[in-house]
């Protein structure tokens, strides 16, 4: 759980998979965080810390969305249960897709495996097709590279 724990709050475990450089000068509560896209594709947004109660639950503000992740035993593992509360539904499928692939790299940064070059598009495509054509109207921001745009 611990391991876990680390790569969603220290600096060099989330780059390994979350989408955008995370600052944060201190995990609290009512701390403001700021997101940058390592490629400076988009502007750097802010967030807030919301719930902090470590080694088990973290949420926060991802620019328009609420982010929680919760972090409980499982046997000899951990189960991270991965909430995002988004305010437009057109974007679900392309946030769904993104999550899928960032998830999967968190996955093989745990097991100390390369990351993974999974395609998006594939993966957002599935999304699409699960939640329907609604959940689509929004794309990646102008200027990503959509075969590899997971990042947000």
């Amino acid at each position: 759980m611990t391991r876990v724990w680390q790569a969603l709050t220290e600096p060099d475990e989330l780059r390994r998979w979350f989408p955008d450089q995370v600052h944060v000068d201190e995990w609290k509560v009512g701390a403001r965080m700021e997101f940058k896209d390592a490629n400076a594709r988009i502007q750097p947004f802010d967030g807030e810390v919301l719930a902090y109660e470590p080694p088990e639950l973290l949420e926060f503000r991802w620019g328009t969305d609420v982010i929680r992740l919760e972090v409980t035993p499982h046997g000899d593992g951990t189960v991270l249960t991965l909430i995002d509360t988004i305010d437009e539904v057109g974007k679900a499928a392309r946030d769904g897709a993104g999550w899928h692939v960032c998830l999967d790299r968190l996955e093989h940064a745990l097991d100390g495996k390369p990351a993974l070059e999974q395609q998006w598009t594939t993966v957002h495509r599935d999304y699409v097709r699960k939640f329907g054509p609604e959940a689509a109207t929004i794309g990646p921001p102008e200027g990503w590279d959509q075969k590899t745009g997971a990042e947000r």
